[in-house]
């Protein structure tokens, strides 16, 4: 088992300096700093830049992201965007609005660009039924070609899907399938309002590695109501027993002031800061004792799998799914609320499903707001993101990439890591910055001082969801 590098008598200190509001850094800057000033016309510049690059043979590769917002009922803790309901006949006019707009997309890049990733994520993509996921697949296809090797995947609810819906899954193309599960403990299941038996989530593993899915991920969420270090240290122990090939395990936010779900959840019943990290530390002890490599942050994964090959070689990635083996590629969003990113820009779809619909309805892209990196922010982009996915930042690429002097640029920043390398987190090379096994805890708290927009009110409730507690 590897060894836990974090003893137990520094969580007190190190909890109460560093465990503060920060970024995920699923992408930087972070999607709090869109602005509004960059909306569809904007949004349509890129994707015009994008079709120039690709007659010139210059266009990064392409991935989609599809947001499905309906669920049949709402999970206590949910921060997504989300539309609660029962009646399934509301997806129909959604379908039509993401066939409108994926001809929108088609209408500036071309027909038949080739996709590397395809993802449905929600919300519920599974409270499509059969004969809807299908049509959407059509619409994808008519207007792109999935390459044959492509990552294409999907967030599964256990409680919507059977084995037979897994095999239409698999026959549509899906090769990836995220289940989430947050908790095993009944009473935990309960306080969050999502019951799902373990042996309900048991079956479903198995029958889709029998259908052959290349890839089951499967979600956990510390931090929850009712979640001891000794109930979390059995879901942990039933985790590793289905053993999926990843694992993501997510720091819950609790939000009440701005998730109206969340306000269901009884505040005396959270655990404690330092049951939090309890559960953090013993989570990541348990993994790698049970043969998963760590990938970074949230993420495990098994040896073989290509995360992990991916983080051996040094070549992960991070992007708005999180960690990936995908190289730095454009990324389509559809749907609403939906996050996209094309060269140089972000830009983000209106979170209202009325608001969208008109948008669309009026053969606009619903983009609402983004932003257009500028050369400053790609610079500490890749300097963020070398932290969050290798753990090192070698100087001498990010100076031949950006023509600045890493020592120069970055005075200020590497004197306010001192303090963090004191305290064991970061090793200063000459040449370079090393994350240590005890920084990985903290990892965001590192990256954080690159961040030139991370605003103050970070650092104090209340919080914009692009944060949660670092640890």
């Amino acid at each position: 088992m590897t060894t836990d590098p974090l003893a137990a008598d520094q969580v007190s200190q190190l909890l109460s300096r560093l465990d503060v509001p920060g970024p995920r850094y699923t992408s930087y800057p972070t999607a709090d700093r869109f602005v509004e000033t960059f909306g569809a016309a904007s949004y349509r510049q890129a994707l015009e830049q994008r079709a120039r690059d690709t007659a010139a043979g210059g266009a990064a590769p392409l991935s989609v992201y599809v947001h499905i917002p309906f669920c049949e009922s709402v999970c206590y803790y949910c921060a997504c965007n989300k539309v609660v309901t029962r009646h399934h006949e509301r997806s129909g006019e959604y379908l039509q609005a993401l066939r409108h707009e994926i001809e929108l997309h088609v209408a500036v890049l071309g027909r038949g660009q080739p996709l590397t990733q395809l993802h449905f994520g929600g919300g519920s993509p599974t409270f499509l039924d059969d004969d809807e996921l299908e049509s959407l697949m059509a619409m994808l296809r008519e207007a792109f070609v999935i390459a044959p090797d492509a990552e294409v995947s999907i967030e599964v609810d256990p409680r919507t899907v059977d084995g037979n819906r897994l095999k239409h899954l698999a026959a549509l193309g899906f090769n990836r399938l995220s289940f989430g599960v947050q908790d095993f403990d009944p009473e935990v299941q309960k306080a969050v309002h999502r019951e799902q038996p373990f042996e309900a989530v048991e079956a479903l593993m198995r029958q889709a590695r029998e259908i052959g899915f290349e890839s089951i991920n499967a979600d956990l969420i510390y931090g929850l109501p009712r979640q001891t270090p000794a109930t979390f240290a059995r879901t942990v122990a039933q985790m590793g027993a289905l053993r999926p090939d990843r694992i993501a395990l997510y720091a819950y936010a609790h939000l009440p002031q701005r998730f109206k779900p969340q306000r269901r959840i009884h505040a005396h019943e959270l655990p404690a800061a330092g049951e939090r990290v309890h559960m953090l530390r013993a989570a990541i002890s348990g993994f790698q004792g049970l043969g998963y490599t760590h990938i970074g942050m949230d993420h495990f994964a098994l040896p073989n799998d290509p995360l992990a090959v991916a983080k051996r070689q040094g070549q992960l990635h991070r992007n708005f799914q999180g960690y990936s083996t995908q190289a730095d590629c454009d990324l389509i969003g559809l749907g609403v609320s939906a996050i996209g990113k094309v060269g140089r820009c972000y830009a983000q779809n209106d979170k209202t499903l009325s608001s969208y619909y008109e948008a669309i309805g009026q053969s606009r892209f619903a983009t609402v707001r983004g932003l257009e990196l500028k050369p400053d922010d790609l610079l500490r982009r890749d300097m963020i993101m070398a932290l969050m996915c290798q753990g090192r930042v070698g100087f001498d690429a990010i100076e031949r990439v950006h023509q600045v002097r890493v020592r120069d640029y970055f005075a200020g920043e590497l004197e306010r890591l001192h303090p963090l390398e004191v305290q064991g987190l970061v090793a200063l090379e000459p040449t370079a910055i090393q994350v240590t096994p005890l920084g990985w805890y903290f990892v965001r708290a590192i990256a954080m001082v690159f961040d030139r927009h991370l605003p103050s009110e970070a650092r104090r409730e209340p919080f914009s969801t692009v944060y949660s507690r670092v640890v």
